[in-house]
C-alpha cells in the first residue's frame, strides 16, 4: 500500500493498479448508435500517431500505444512516434526500450523514438514528434489514453474531404484511481478569458439537427488533435515561443478558424484519457498559462485582448511579464491573410461573453484603510465583504460604461453563471446576478469618475459605499451603504474607453 500511495503522489493516477492490468483490455463501445454502421472511403490516408510523455508510467504508455495498434485499422496506422521530453526514470526507458525492439523486429522501423536531451515541455514536443512523422495526416497525442474501436475512420474520412480540418476526438475519461471508463457527454471545445480551456456545450445548430453522430464544430481544443501533416505547417505549426504548457490548444483554434480553416469533435471517434488528480512535471502551471495567454491575446485578439488582461488581472500597460518576441508570428498571421478576432467571436464563439464596456479593473481599496479589498465574500452568501488584499479572482472588480460595478470571477460564456453586480438592497451592499438585478430594476448603478480617488454612490439611492467601523470582525471596519462622507476608492487599472469602442 506505501508503494501505491507514492506511485500515486508521483504520476497523480493509480499506477500500481495500472501496472496489473493487461495492455491490451476490452474498454465499452461509447460511440453513438449512428456511427456503427457508417461507410467510409476505401482510400482513406494513413496516420502517424505521435506520443508524447515525460516520467509517464511504463504501463500507461504501453497501454496507449497497444490501443493505437489494436483500434487502428493496420494499413491506416504507418507508425507510431513515442517524444520522450527527457524522462529521468531508467526503468521507463528500459521497458520502453524492450518494447519497441520486439515490435520494430516484427515490424521494421514502425515505432520511431524521439529522446529529448533537456526538458522542452509539451508544445515543443508534439512538435518534435510532427517533424519525424511521414504518413500524410497527423494524430498528436498525450501517453495516457486508450483509443476506442472505429477511432480512425471517420477522423481521416473528414480530413480526406476537406485537408484545413483539425479534429479532436471525443474525450471520455478513465479514472484516476480505478482505471474505470466514465462516459463524457458529448462536447465541444472553448476556453474562459483566461485561455484556460473547457468542454463546451455544443452549439445549438448541432442540437437542431438532431443526429448525435454528427461532427461538433469547435471554438478551440482541449489538447489531443489529428490534423493533415502539410496543412500543420502552412498555418504554422504550434507557437514554440510558448513555455512548457498552456494556452497552445487555445491559440491553434483561434488561430485555424481566423485564417480559413476549422475545427471539430468528432462523437464516433472516442478515446479515453487520465484526467489526473495532479500534473506533477510541473511546479504552478499558472505562471506559464498566463504568459502563453497574453502572447496569443497580443497576436491574435485586436481590441480584444483587454479581456485577457482583464482576466487575469494585470495591467496591459506594462504588465511587467515578458511574453518573449512574436513579431514572427505576427508576420504569419499578415501572411495568411487571417481574419479579426471579432469576426471569430461573432461567428464561431458566440457564447462568449464580451466586455468591451469595461473601463476600470482590479482591486478596489478605500483610502481609509488601503490593505483592505473588497471581497466578494463566501461563494454563496452574495454579501461583498472587506478582506486583506490578494489580489485574486475574488476580489477582482470591474467597472463599466454603463456604470454597473461587476465582482468575482469574469464569466467566460452565456451556459455559465452570469457576473454577479453590486446592488444596494434595503441600504445594504449585496452581489446579485447582474441580469437578475437589471430585470428587477434594482439598484445596481454606480457613480464612480474613476480619475484619481473618488467615492462610489449608487445613482438612484444616493447612499456612498464606504468603510464603517466595526468589531465584528479583526479588521476593524466593515462595508456600509451610507450618507456620504466623501471617502474615497481607488481600482488598480484603467482602460482608455477608445480603444474599447
Amino acid at each position: 500500500k506505501p508503494m501505491a500511495l507514492k506511485s500515486f503522489q508521483y504520476y497523480g493516477y493509480n499506477s500500481y493498479l495500472s501496472d496489473r492490468l493487461a495492455l491490451d483490455r476490452p474498454i465499452p463501445d461509447l460511440r453513438p448508435d449512428g456511427c456503427k454502421n457508417m461507410s467510409h472511403h476505401a482510400d482513406l490516408p494513413q496516420v502517424s500517431i505521435v506520443f508524447i510523455f515525460v516520467n509517464e508510467a511504463s504501463s500507461v504508455i504501453l497501454r496507449s500505444v497497444h490501443s493505437a495498434m489494436n483500434r487502428t485499422p493496420s494499413h491506416l496506422l504507418k507508425e507510431i512516434i513515442l517524444v520522450d521530453d527527457n524522462s529521468n526514470n531508467e526503468e521507463l526507458k528500459e521497458k520502453l526500450q524492450e518494447f519497441v525492439s520486439e515490435t520494430n523486429r516484427r515490424r521494421p522501423g514502425f515505432i520511431k523514438t524521439v529522446r529529448h536531451s533537456k526538458q522542452e515541455g509539451l508544445i515543443r514536443s508534439r512538435v518534435s514528434g510532427w517533424k519525424v512523422a511521414s504518413a500524410p495526416v497527423v494524430a498528436l497525442f498525450d501517453a495516457h489514453v486508450e483509443f476506442n474501436v472505429g477511432w480512425a475512420e471517420p477522423v481521416l474520412q473528414r480530413i480526406k474531404e476537406d485537408r484545413t480540418r483539425i479534429i479532436s476526438p471525443s474525450f471520455d475519461n478513465i479514472k484516476y484511481d480505478t482505471f474505470e471508463i466514465e462516459e463524457y457527454p458529448l462536447s465541444a471545445q472553448g476556453f474562459d478569458w483566461e485561455l484556460w480551456c473547457r468542454y463546451l456545450n455544443p452549439p445549438k445548430s448541432w442540437w437542431h439537427n438532431a443526429n448525435n453522430s454528427a461532427p461538433i464544430r469547435s471554438p478551440a481544443l482541449i489538447g489531443c488533435f489529428v490534423v493533415d501533416r502539410l496543412y500543420f505547417e502552412e498555418i504554422g505549426l504550434l507557437d514554440e515561443g510558448m513555455e512548457v504548457y498552456g494556452g497552445e490548444n487555445v491559440e491553434l483554434g483561434v488561430r485555424v478558424w481566423q485564417c480559413g480553416g476549422s475545427v471539430e469533435v468528432l462523437p464516433c471517434a472516442r478515446v479515453a484519457h487520465i484526467e489526473r488528480a495532479h500534473k506533477p512535471y510541473t511546479e504552478d502551471l499558472t505562471s506559464h498559462v498566463r504568459r502563453n495567454a497574453l502572447r496569443v491575446a497580443e497576436v491574435w485578439m485586436d481590441e480584444f485582448k483587454s479581456h485577457v488582461y482583464m482576466a487575469w488581472n494585470i495591467p496591459q500597460e506594462d504588465s511587467g511579464i515578458d511574453i518573449g518576441d512574436i513579431s514572427e508570428r505576427k508576420a504569419l498571421r499578415k501572411r495568411l491573410q487571417c481574419k479579426t478576432f471579432r469576426w471569430y467571436l461573432v461567428n464561431i464563439y458566440p457564447e462568449m461573453r464580451m466586455y468591451t464596456e469595461t473601463i476600470a479593473y482590479g482591486v478596489l481599496k478605500n483610502s481609509v484603510k488601503n490593505d483592505l479589498c473588497l471581497d466578494q465574500g463566501p461563494e454563496n452568501d452574495n454579501v461583498p465583504i472587506l478582506y486583506l488584499c490578494h489580489g485574486m479572482t475574488p476580489q477582482n472588480v470591474y467597472y463599466t460604461s454603463t456604470q454597473l460595478l461587476h465582482v468575482g470571477l469574469l464569466s467566460p460564456t452565456i451556459d455559465d453563471d452570469d457576473n454577479k453586480c453590486l446592488v444596494d438592497v434595503n441600504s445594504r451592499p449585496r452581489l446579485i446576478e447582474c441580469s437578475y438585478a437589471t430585470a428587477k430594476r434594482m439598484k445596481l448603478h454606480w457613480l464612480f469618475t474613476q480619475v484619481g480617488h473618488t467615492p462610489i454612490q449608487n445613482r438612484k439611492s444616493k447612499r456612498c459605499l464606504e468603510l464603517a467601523e466595526s468589531d465584528e470582525n479583526e479588521f476593524g471596519y466593515h462595508l456600509a451603504l451610507q450618507k456620504c462622507t466623501g471617502q474615497k476608492w481607488s481600482i488598480t487599472n484603467t482602460l482608455l474607453s477608445s480603444s474599447l469602442r
